[in-house]
């Protein structure tokens, strides 16, 4: 009877053994695949900040480079708005401010802003401008861009050199000292199916 139940005890502690062991093998294979699967998910949200990133240079140069320009050619047009909306309407560009507003912000100190001019940091609070920035794969992104400070400056709007002739010029033309505004503009770009896939960017910008 002493050795039939020592046998029996022995089967018991190989069970219990056993199942440990399934145990800590099973915990291990959970803690791999977890593991697995967070660097899976963490490779895609970097990458799709990058791609997010990426629509953020590309909005930002269309706004530099494009929109302020071709604002500043019609700078006193009183169809300033829907003249640059038909001009970028390729990327379904929308001005959401006023005609006072995109002029003041573009020509006058901050401080000299209409009172009805945003000035919040959020550039998806009350945007000066909207468009789309289409993308390879997937839906479009949104971009938000708005002029939140100016430092104002002599640049010329019109084009033309000041006309005229001094003392001690030679010239028949006086060309004072060049100095440019100072924007700072806050732009976000953001996947229009998937706001949190985003990317912000604070840019100066003379002109």
């Amino acid at each position: 009877m002493n050795l039939k139940s020592l046998a029996i005890n022995e089967s018991g502690v190989a069970l219990v053994t056993s199942l440990l062991l399934t145990l800590i093998s099973l915990t291990i294979v959970m803690a791999v695949m977890y593991m697995i699967t967070q660097s899976v998910q963490q490779t895609g949200l970097v990458k799709r900040y990058k791609t997010a990133l990426e629509a953020s240079y590309g909005g930002t140069d269309i706004v530099m480079k494009e929109v302020i320009p071709e604002i500043m050619k019609s700078f006193e047009s009183a169809s300033l708005v829907s003249d640059i909306e038909t001009t970028f309407s390729a990327v379904s560009l929308l001005v959401l401010t006023t005609d006072t507003c995109l002029q003041n912000k573009l020509s006058l100190g901050t401080k000299a802003w209409d009172a009805s001019c945003s000035q919040t940091s959020n550039p998806k609070s009350d945007p000066d401008i909207r468009f789309q920035m289409p993308a390879l794969n997937g839906q479009p992104y949104t971009v938000y861009a708005k002029i939140v400070d100016t430092l104002g400056g002599n640049t010329d709007t019109s084009g033309l050199q000041l006309e005229g002739g001094g003392v001690a010029e030679s010239l028949s033309f006086i060309t004072p000292q060049h100095l440019p505004y100072v924007y700072r503009l806050e732009i976000q770009a953001e996947r229009s199916a998937n706001a949190t896939e985003q990317a912000n960017m604070s840019v100066l910008y003379a002109y």
